[in-house]
This record gives structure tokens, sequence and C-alpha cells, in this order.
């Protein structure tokens, strides 16, 4: 395995450098930086600035809107992205998109996918429900064909920026005798149709990014389905083999690190300095070993892209061991603070005339970064979901 960039490779990521440095909003980049939720608007506008680069769908094929990027570029570009403390690229992006290629239709194709690049459409997940959870299999909502149109009741919960979107992609439950795989569908549901209702979920972070999403009576036309009936879960495990590759976030990691480092520098316990503290470096250096070892984990995977081989256990891997990495740093992180650690102060209060600091500006943003983080091991398909997978996969039990 050739780890080393092509000079052709260097002068991309120096391209990449300077079009970050020049171009992503300084506000959006800060909040980014402190693990803040970037809100929808800011989000369109940034994604509104890479549509224009024609950059907004590096894993889209060229004659959709992709931007031609191979593999080594399209890692390059998701470090130096996360690097820059630039948004996550959105569901539409990296979940509908690829699924509507592989199994849409032409019509869906031409209808959503320029939608997309262009921002038009904010989509959100409807996989979760109460009693399933990472189960997807067990999921209960119905689907009941009606003419041109199904008819949708059910639940969906942890539908994260349900309150943005004004479309879903869905799993249903299209025929309640078959085996649990055998009889789920794949729908787009507008959000605005009637009998949708949105209740918010808020998070220990104190922030609302999850939802409940109840369905009664909603009626999708038949031609919003993608592929055939009762074959969703194909489709389903396509989209979420395309999200755990995007989990492992070494990048974010690494940035964490510097962060990490950064925020003890002048940190003392009584006389010692934080980071002469043998505790701290052992546990900063059991992270930064686990890190790099997630690192290679994730370049034998692209490797093996790039070489055309058949994909392992890795997704799973990478989205086990970037989880608990995270949690890891950012647990370390607030640690790290003292009692600075503890306040919690959401955007809000931190606007208001009323506040006063508590503690070193950089310290913002951490705890509510942190307590967001305890759910990274449960979403995405919960770590222990995950191995099972791996166990499955490789010792075939």
């Amino acid at each position: 395995m050739n780890l080393a960039f092509s000079s052709k490779d260097l002068l991309f990521q120096q391209e990449l450098q300077a079009f970050l440095a020049e171009s992503l909003p300084d506000d959006i980049r800060e909040r980014c930086a402190r693990g803040l939720i970037v809100g929808n608007e800011d989000l369109i506008r940034w994604q509104r600035i890479l549509y224009d680069r024609g950059w907004m769908a590096p894993n889209w094929p060229v004659e959709y809107g992709g931007t031609g990027w191979t593999l080594t570029q399209k890692y390059i570009a998701a470090r130096e992205f996360a690097a820059a403390c630039a948004p996550l690229p959105t569901f539409g992006i990296t979940m509908l998109g690829p699924v509507l290629i592989a199994f849409g239709n032409a019509e869906q194709k031409a209808f959503y996918l320029p939608r997309i690049l262009k921002s038009e459409d904010v989509w959100c997940q409807g996989y979760s429900e109460p009693g399933a959870g990472s189960d997807l299999a067990n999921l209960k909502t119905r689907a009941v064909r009606e003419a041109d149109d199904y008819l949708v009741n059910g639940q969906k919960i942890w539908t994260s920026y349900a309150h943005w979107a004004n479309r879903m992609f869905c799993l249903v439950r299209t025929d309640a005798a078959a085996k649990p795989q055998k009889g789920i569908s794949f729908l787009l549901i507008d959000m605005d149709t009637p009998g949708i209702e949105i209740k918010p979920i808020i998070g220990l972070d104190m922030g609302h990014t999850l939802n409940e999403v109840f369905l009664s009576d909603v009626r999708v036309p038949v031609k919003n389905r993608v592929g055939e009936e009762n074959k969703g879960w194909t489709y389903a495990k396509y989209l979420l083999q395309k999200e755990r590759s995007f989990v492992a976030r070494v990048a974010q990691s690494r940035h964490l690190v510097q962060r990490l480092k950064s925020s003890v520098s002048e940190k003392k316990v009584g006389a010692v300095p934080l980071l002469g503290s043998a505790e701290f470096r052992r546990r900063m250096a059991r992270l930064e070993i686990d890190l790099q070892a997630l690192e290679y984990t994730e370049l034998r995977y692209l490797s093996k892209e790039l070489q055309g081989e058949p994909v392992g256990p890795e997704p799973s891997i990478l989205k086990i061991r970037g989880s608990e990495i995270q949690q890891g740093l950012k647990q370390l992180l607030v640690e790290s603070l003292g009692m600075y650690g503890v306040p919690y102060e959401n955007d809000s209060m931190k606007l208001s005339d009323s506040y006063m600091e508590v503690g070193p500006d950089h310290r913002h943003g951490i705890l509510a970064e942190h307590l967001y983080g305890r759910g990274a091991t449960i979403f995405g398909g919960s770590n222990e979901i995950q191995r099972n997978i791996i166990s499955r996969m490789l010792l075939g039990t």
C-alpha cells in the first residue's frame, strides 16, 4: 500500500486549502470549530458557495453534477474540509443522492438530483422507530397501496433536522406477512403532506436537532417509491454503507487533538503544568495512537476501493472506533478545563445582554459538543449492531 500522494494530488490539496481559506465564511468556520450547531440558513449559504464552485457532490458521477475527482482526491478533500472546520455534507448529498443514482428512475433523477445540488430541498432520514432503533428490520410504519397512492401510518423517531426538512426519505412496511427484511419499501415524502406532525426532542446539549415524526393517513404517490416494492431493504443497506463510510471522522478528531493541546497549553494543576501530568499524557498518547490506527484502517479501506476489491467489515470498524475516539477526546477536553468545564452555556445565554463570560472564551461550546457526542456510539447504527455485522461477516455467526 503506497501512502504517498502524487505531485498532482499535492497540487490539488493546495487548491483546496486556498479555496477554503478564501471562501469558507468565518462565522460558519468558528461555529464548526467550537462544535456548535450550524443553522439551516448558514448551511445553505455554504452549500451554495460549493455549488457555484462545482464541488457540491464529490461522490456523485460527473453526469449528475459530481466533481470527477479520483478516490484519492475525494479522501484528500474530506480531510481538508474537516481540517478547515467546514460543515459536513447533508443527507441529500451523502445518502439519498447515491441511492437515487443507483436505483431511482429517470424521472426521479431528473427532478430530485438538481434540487439537492442547488440546496432547494432539505432532506431528513425516516429510518429509526420506537421499539426498532438500529434494528431497522423491525420497523412498523405501514404503507398500504390505494390506487396510485400509498397510505402511510406510523411513527419515526430521532429524526435529525426534520424541522428544517421539506422532504424525507422513508422506510415503510408494505408487506406485513413477509420476512422482516423482505416487506420494506423506500418512499420519498413531501413534509408538507397533510397528516405529518413533527415534535421536537431536546437533547442533553439542550439543542434541537432531533425530532419525532408522526404519520397519520399520509398519502404518498406511488411514483415517489424508489425501486421495486418490498425491495427497500436492499436500498437501505446501500445507503447505510455510504453513511458509515463518513463516520470515522479522522480529520475532525485530529482537529480535536490540536484544540485540546492548544486549550491546555497554559493550564496548571496547582503549580504543575497539565501537559506535564503523567496521567494526562498517558490518556492523550492512547487516543493519538488509536487515532493513528484508525487512519491506517481508513487508508486500507481506500486502497481496497482503488483496487476494486469488495468492501468487507471496514465501514462498521470505522464507525465503532471513530465514534469511541471522538467521545474520548471530548471527554478529555471537558475534564482538562476543570471547573470551567462544568457550566453549561447555550447560544441564547451567550447572546443575552446579561451574559457574563464563565472562564476562557475558547471553552464556549465544548460541553455542548461533549454532551451531543454521547450519541455518536448510537446514531448511524449503534456500535452493538456494528459488532454483530462484523461477527456475521468474519465469523459467520
